[in-house]
């Protein structure tokens, strides 16, 4: 027996079939078609798969489906959506602190999370947050130190927004 769920995904409103036992991951992959949220560990050890739930990070493949009901829910693909890359991945792109990009999407959810809290994070607040995701490439001081200049690199301390990324792409030129 199906569960209807509404929710809201990357500022849209979903209606949802889901069937028992069928995780968040499983919905975004394989109903939503939104693969940019990695399948790892399946378990909740890798962070792969990590989303802003409610502005919290969560592992997707831990969170049942039915429990979205009039939840708001955040992914890669709805962290840049509306103006291009969000400062964060465009920290990562400039100083090329990802290998392979598996573990990128989950990092830069966690990364999301502890800056919406926290606008200036030193970097060992950085290296806390993505305490939860595994790096294979072992990138982890190049991941850190990318996205703690992302806030340095603002036009205004701690303004990590689009605004700031404009003008810190136009100061560069």
């Amino acid at each position: 027996m199906s569960t209807q769920v509404s929710c809201v995904i990357n500022e849209q409103p979903v209606s949802l079939d889901c069937q028992p036992g069928q995780t968040l991951l499983s919905v975004l992959h394989n109903v939503l078609g939104m693969t940019g949220t990695k399948i790892g560990c399946e378990s909740g050890s890798c962070g792969a798969c990590t989303v802003l739930l409610e502005d919290n990070p969560v592992c997707a493949c831990l969170v049942l489906a039915a429990e979205m009901q009039g939840k708001r829910l955040t992914t890669i693909e709805g962290l840049g959506a509306d103006a291009g890359l969000h400062p964060l991945q465009y920290a990562l792109a400039e100083h090329q602190a990802l290998s392979c990009g598996a573990c990128g999407p989950g990092m830069l959810m966690a990364a999301a999370a502890l800056f919406k809290q926290d606008p200036q994070p030193d970097s060992s607040a950085v290296a806390e947050a993505l305490s939860g995701n595994l790096c294979a490439c072992s990138r982890y001081p190049q991941i850190v130190s990318a996205l703690s200049r992302a806030v340095t690199t603002s036009a205004e301390p701690g303004d990590c927004s689009r605004a700031a990324l404009a003008r810190v792409k136009r100061e560069a030129v």
